[in-house]
């Protein structure tokens, strides 16, 4: 806050990935809304998707190397001290050049020489988790943060506070009835008739694609349709069936939701989260490679009766025609999932986070 001004300048850290950048942007955009006089600064790579968005959304982004922290003694290992230094000293000729009042980190590589150049300027910095399996960045921001706010209750933070996901305005102010005609029209299915939607990110998941080109005809039979994002990479046939809609990839999942009745899917958190925060039951189907966050991601969710788990290395036609199909024919156990979820999810997160933000400033 600088003198003789009312005015807060925030510095939000993190990129690489969209699960970095999305609640970061979400938070950013909160942070707009409330006040034309604050200033909301953005620190990331020039090789992460943040070089990209931010500029997009309209905010200054400034620009810190990436560091990523060694994971074996090797010649990276060797030179990381220096390297990362040199990134703190990037990060606080920022934090003074710009009159930063508070630095709020998102994970990912930005986040780590944030909390550390935040914290030998005396600036308060907030920690937000995503995932279930906090990463490397935020286990160690966590520990001097001013507050730290997780997605998932459970999540081994220090002093974490559980705040959700901050989400897309598109998924907050979503009225699924509402929209539920346009969908039908934008997808060529019927509104109709009960829908399950299947994706697995934005390049698809060859397990479930798999599995679903020997299960969809059980499920059509079951009276339902599909809308199947297949991702680009992986061919899949569109058997011509108007129950069965295969889709390279979806640009409008606000649309889908609306459409959807149950959705089989990935975990990842942010999937989890707009998920949970629209009331949907699903299905997912855990990514097995990395480091078991997504089966973390989604189990909170299943603890609450909102959600079932497939493991990926069992998930097959046979597994869907014998636990989907029945699933989609409970009409009582869909409506318990679906209420479930309103205690999982939430349409809050960013005005959580935000508020936690002004509890560090306001110390």
């Amino acid at each position: 806050m600088t003198t003789g001004s009312t005015s807060t300048t925030y510095l939000l850290a993190g990129g690489g990935t969209a699960g970095h950048v999305n609640p970061l942007l979400a938070v950013a955009d909160g942070l707009r809304a409330r006040s034309a006089e604050d200033v909301v600064l953005v620190l990331g790579t020039r090789e992460g998707l943040e070089s990209r968005l931010v500029p997009q959304r309209g905010y200054e982004l400034l620009i810190v190397d990436k560091v990523p922290f060694p994971r074996r003694p090797d010649v990276a290992a060797a030179r990381f001290p220096v390297r990362f230094s040199r990134a703190v000293r990037q990060v606080r000729r920022h934090i003074r050049e710009h009159h930063v009042d508070v630095v709020v980190g998102f994970g990912g590589y930005a986040s780590a020489p944030a909390y550390v150049a935040a914290r030998r300027e005396r600036v308060p910095f907030v920690v937000h988790e995503a995932n279930a399996k906090p990463g490397l960045a935020n286990v160690l921001g966590a520990r001097r943060a001013a507050a730290t706010g997780v997605v998932f209750a459970g999540t081994p933070l220090a002093g974490a506070r559980v705040v959700g996901m901050p989400l897309r305005r598109e998924i907050v102010d979503l009225d699924r009835g509402a929209r539920r005609a346009e969908a039908g029209e934008r997808f060529g299915l019927d509104p109709a008739l009960p829908t399950l939607l299947v994706f697995g990110g934005s390049l698809g998941a060859r397990r479930l694609n798999a599995a679903m080109a020997g299960a969809w005809p059980a499920i059509v039979d079951a009276g339902w349709q599909v809308l199947h994002a297949a991702g680009e990479r992986d061919e899949i046939l569109d058997p011509g069936d108007a129950r069965y809609r295969v889709v390279p990839y979806i640009d409008r999942m606000d649309l889908a939701f609306s459409l959807a009745d149950v959705v089989l899917s990935r975990a990842g958190a942010a999937t989890v989260s707009e998920i949970s925060a629209l009331s949907l039951p699903a299905v997912y189907v855990p990514y097995a490679v990395g480091n078991g966050e997504q089966a973390l991601n989604a189990a909170a969710a299943v603890r609450a009766g909102a959600a079932r788990v497939i493991p990926d290395g069992e998930l097959t036609p046979a597994r869907l025609r014998s636990e989907l199909v029945p699933l989609l024919g409970d009409v009582d156990a869909l409506s318990r999932m679906a209420a479930a979820s309103t205690t999982v999810g939430t349409r809050e997160g960013t005005e959580n986070v935000i508020a936690l933000i002004d509890e560090a400033v306001a110390r």
